[in-house]
């Protein structure tokens, strides 16, 4: 019934009306230096991935990484095409892998356009079921971390005149909005690498032909880049 009726807020906040914008706020959760210190303290760390295909070569690229640098690391994830946060919220396969794997941290991914919504229809269908998942998270004893995805190639082809770097702005902005509302998580910015990468003019082997999902350069881009929000200082 409770989880019926939060789905019920949420749907009414999707048109405008706002019957999920009374909540708690969550405890706010470390910042980047002291869960870098909280990583160094540990003789392994054990990560489990949560999203999409955008997170399907993540984990290998990071753990092949990682023991290129010296770092011993486990991981695992709840990955499944085109799945949201809210899919993952109710996926008894999901709950399973964040309750049973003594993780260190969970990275939690949402579907790649939902975080560059309109502000109203963004909370409605990301913030609910993300608290949800850092709530189960917590009570495990992992942390979690938010991967903020980057914008499509050419933009989101339902917008018109969109392109990579509105997108992409779009996309930070609904990351760390997220993240304040759900206790302040730490966000890892991998769509701020890409845009420096695409900035810079090295950024052609990113996209998949698609020009949305990431190549094998795509996926150790992204690597590196949790790498050193994890590692690094």
């Amino acid at each position: 019934m409770k989880s019926l009726l939060v789905n019920l807020a949420c749907i009414l906040s999707f048109f405008g009306i706002s019957a999920c914008s009374t909540r708690a706020p969550l405890p706010a959760g470390p910042g980047r230096a002291e869960l870098v210190g909280r990583i160094r303290a540990k003789p392994e760390l054990a990560v489990l991935f949560v999203g999409n295909s955008y997170s399907f070569g993540v984990p290998k690229a990071f753990s092949k990484l990682a023991a290129g640098q010296g770092k011993k690391v486990r991981v695992g994830h709840a990955t499944y095409g085109g799945w949201t946060l809210q899919k993952h919220a109710g996926n008894e396969a999901t709950l399973r892998k964040i309750r049973g794997g003594r993780w260190d941290v969970v990275v939690i991914q949402e579907q790649s356009e939902i975080p560059a919504l309109p502000a109203r229809k963004r909370a409605a269908a990301m913030f609910p079921p993300l608290r949800e998942l850092v709530r189960e998270a917590r009570q495990h004893g992992a942390e979690p971390v938010l991967y903020q995805t980057w914008g499509r190639r050419d933009g989101d082809p339902k917008l018109r005149n969109d392109d990579f770097a509105a997108m992409n702005s779009r996309l930070r902005a609904g990351y760390q909005a997220a993240a304040r509302d759900s206790g302040d998580l730490v966000v890892v910015p991998v769509g701020d690498a890409w845009e420096r990468e695409i900035s810079a003019g090295r950024g052609g082997g990113l996209f998949m032909d698609d020009g949305s999902h990431p190549t094998s350069l795509g996926n150790e881009l992204t690597a590196e880049t949790f790498f050193a929000a994890f590692f690094r200082e």
